[in-house]
């Protein structure tokens, strides 16, 4: 299976700052509740994830997850992390640094 989720060179840039902070971070993409649909980053050891999430991949050496009923909605769609100006989601690590995370997408092939 080809890479469902890719980043930028910005985001890989700021992906890095944020590990020389704060160590190793793993993203979940947000569903649409409090901070709207956003890929938020957090401390790997500070976020449990759950039995219905999906791993889409890593960026670097950071584990992508998306919910498994937004996978479903989404699952023939190629999700590239970019970064944008901004406030990150409140409770993620983006937050604070007048730019955060933004997921872009592609449609990816349909194989039948």
């Amino acid at each position: 299976m080809h890479a469902k989720v890719t980043a930028t060179p910005a985001a890989l840039e700021l992906i890095a700052e944020i590990v020389a902070e704060h160590g190793p971070v793993l993203f979940h993409q947000s569903g649409g509740c409090c901070d709207g649909s956003s890929p938020m980053c957090y401390p790997r050891a500070g976020f449990i994830v759950g039995d219905h999430d999906v791993l889409l991949g890593h960026i670097e050496d950071a584990p992508f997850y998306i919910g498994a009923s937004q996978f479903e909605a989404w699952k023939h769609t190629d999700l590239i992390i970019d970064v944008v100006p901004g406030r990150g989601g409140m409770f993620s690590l983006d937050n604070g640094r007048e730019k955060r995370f933004l997921t872009r997408s592609t449609i990816c092939a349909v194989q039948m």
